[in-house]
């Protein structure tokens, strides 16, 4: 089993639910973070006055898939969060070592997938 974690631009997370879901997808954990990479944040004018802002608003993703769909769920999470700008975000893949359902006591595969 793979983890996947993306981190895309909050305005992209429906169209990525939506191609998630296409592929097969069957649930993910969405969080809503800040941060900054190259773009390193921007000013931002509020009443008059001007304020850095270094931590800009992203959404991260995880989701847990079998190891045969992580390439294609990656291909998918970033053909449709892409923009072309600055700031589009980051996908990263891990191994997951073990899962358990909480509920069941199911482990493995189908506590993640079932």
């Amino acid at each position: 089993m793979k983890m996947i974690i993306a981190a895309i631009k909050p305005y992209k997370l429906d169209e990525v639910r939506e191609a998630l879901t296409a592929i097969g997808v069957r649930g993910m954990m969405v969080t809503e973070i800040k941060g900054f990479g190259t773009q390193s944040g921007h000013t931002e004018i509020y009443r008059g006055a001007e304020y850095a802002v270094n931590f800009l608003p992203k959404v991260r993703l995880e989701i847990a898939v079998n190891s045969d769909m992580a390439e294609k769920v990656s291909q998918a999470i970033a053909s449709v969060a892409r923009t072309g700008q600055i700031g589009d975000g980051k996908i990263f893949v891990l191994d997951i070592d073990h899962a358990v359902r909480i509920r069941t006591g199911e482990t493995g595969t189908s506590s993640v997938l079932g």
